[in-house]
């Protein structure tokens, strides 16, 4: 039977299966199809892990669902969603790696199951339950405190009735708010839509995350073909791989915002439309601050090649008046004025031990305290050394490198600043990554490294955050069960796996697939 004769249901119909059944292009080894069906199905194992796992406020009316309760307090419904949840980020990782492979010759074609595997991998994440990370809960209450007259840059959620059972991290009591205000302006209409429902809130930040991935995915195409790098392969890399989706739909972190505003500003300064690109960036700014590196470039690109230095420090003003015009404009708006400036100048104080920052000042600190000195004081000056020659090696792409490759500058400036600060949560790569991708990384070493990067994150989050009751008995402790598969399915994947092993051991990419890849 036709599926026109469904009408509107079936176009919808003929048009998915335009993607399922599209000829891949000349030059391409296997159809994507398979791979992007497996990764379907980790999504949806990750979705049911959440279930039994994952962060409920704790006044969600889901927490008595009875179809819900045994996957909570029972020792099997526990256990399945643990395996369940780590199963299926590393069978979406696999999926990630094998759709690389699948469309190692790129060009024209490969976007169209690009954008099917982020739809089918990314969609069914929108309702699951929050893992990873569960800074949602804190985007609710700051809209709680805006929504009731408070300003977050100087108040603390805690002061808010019920904050702890609302779901949010004993963390975020009295810390003041890192976002930007246009992200504070989201957190109070989502709040007053949903009357601080949590679960219903976590929903809509999870529609304006898939907004956010959606605009990644368009622009950072848009920009990758103006650079003449392959737009497919460029969204494979930053938009279709895990990290990012987990990140930015399944904990709806702002990241998916931030950035695709950033690359949106950055697309049509490129253009030549450098008025639009620094409303966009101002934007991105408005969301997390971060992005304030982003206008320097933004003044590059407007100043073009070859410029003298009195038209770039023209520039670069005429950026910046323009930005804080702006936000001057918009500071009375719910009275939060320049608070955001705090998140730049008054940064999240401590370190984690992976970060590089972090593992060689545990180094620092261990062989200065053996020899008698203060290793604590050492190490966190040694921490602060390397936060500065990130921001300098920032400045140092901001000043000098060649004129055309101004993006790229951009991508390595970020890149600088995150590398060597002190704190580097996993959603933080993301926010250089695309602009690496879409002036180009290369089928080598540099792609092998950000496998490495985006496997390490996705391994290290599958074990951390897990909500599970105390009284709850598992084989293992729910760490340790979790991260024990996720590992073996590593090693699976490395040394076992006859298709994703060559990504490894495979020494060197063959001269005519280069080639074929217009990156």
């Amino acid at each position: 039977m036709s599926t026109m004769r469904f009408g509107f249901l079936g176009r919808i119909l003929e048009w998915l299966k335009s993607f399922w059944t599209a000829l891949p292009p000349v030059g391409v080894n296997q159809p994507p199809h398979w791979a992007i069906g497996q990764g379907f199905v980790g999504s949806l194992l990750m979705v049911y892990g959440s279930f039994g796992v994952g962060r409920f406020a704790d006044v969600s009316p889901l927490t008595r669902n009875p179809l819900l309760i045994p996957l909570r307090t029972e020792t099997w419904g526990v256990t399945s969603c643990i395996l369940a949840l780590a199963l299926g980020a590393m069978l979406l990782t696999r999926s990630w790696l094998r759709l690389g492979q699948r469309l190692r010759y790129w060009g024209p074609g490969t976007i169209r199951p690009v954008g099917l595997a982020i739809a089918l991998w990314g969609l069914p994440l929108v309702v699951a339950v929050p893992i990873y990370s569960r800074d949602v809960y804190a985007y609710v209450g700051q809209g709680r405190l805006m929504a009731a007259g408070m300003n977050p840059y100087t108040t603390g959620i805690s002061t808010l009735n019920n904050w702890l059972e609302l779901g949010t991290d004993p963390s975020w009591a009295t810390t003041r708010t890192p976002y930007g205000p246009y992200f504070l302006w989201l957190e109070r209409w989502v709040v007053q839509l949903t009357a601080g429902q949590p679960d219903s809130s976590v929903l809509l930040f999870r529609v304006l995350a898939v907004g956010g991935v959606a605009l990644c995915a368009y622009y950072g195409y848009r920009l990758a073909e103006l650079h003449g790098v392959d737009g497919a392969r460029a969204v494979w890399l930053t938009v279709a791989n895990p990290l990012f989706l987990i990140s930015c739909i399944a904990s709806a972190h702002n990241e998916a915002l931030m950035i695709g505003f950033a690359v949106a500003g950055v697309y049509y300064a490129a253009r030549g439309n450098w008025l639009l690109g620094i409303v966009f960036v101002t934007l991105s700014i408005g969301i997390k601050p971060i992005t304030a590196v982003v206008l320097p470039f933004i003044g590059l690109l407007w100043a073009g090649p070859g410029a003298t230095w009195l038209r770039r420090f023209g520039c670069w003003a005429g950026t910046g008046l323009i930005s804080l015009a702006i936000f001057a404009a918009s500071a009375p708006v719910y009275g939060l004025g320049f608070g955001w400036v705090n998140a730049i100048v008054d940064p999240t104080p401590g370190f984690i031990s992976y970060t590089p920052s972090g593992f060689a000042s545990n180094i620092v600190d261990t062989l200065t305290t053996i020899v008698g000195l203060d290793g604590g004081s050492i190490a966190d000056g040694f921490r602060t050394v390397l936060k500065w020659i990130g921001i300098g090696l920032a400045v140092w792409f901001i000043l000098r490198g060649d004129d055309r490759k101004v993006v790229r500058r951009l991508g390595m400036a970020f890149m600088s600043i995150v590398v060597l600060g002190p704190i580097i949560q996993p959603w933080y790569v993301l926010w250089f990554i695309p602009f690496l991708a879409v002036t180009g990384i290369r089928d080598n070493w540099e792609t092998k490294l950000w496998y490495l990067t985006v496997v390490f994150f996705v391994v290290f989050g599958a074990q951390d955050q897990l909500y599970v009751f105390s009284f709850v008995n598992t084989p293992l402790a729910p760490e340790s069960l979790a991260g024990l598969v996720a590992f073996v399915f590593l090693g699976y994947l490395v040394l076992i796996d006859p298709k994703t092993r060559r990504l490894v051991f495979e020494r060197a990419v063959r001269r005519h697939d280069l080639a074929a890849r217009s990156s």
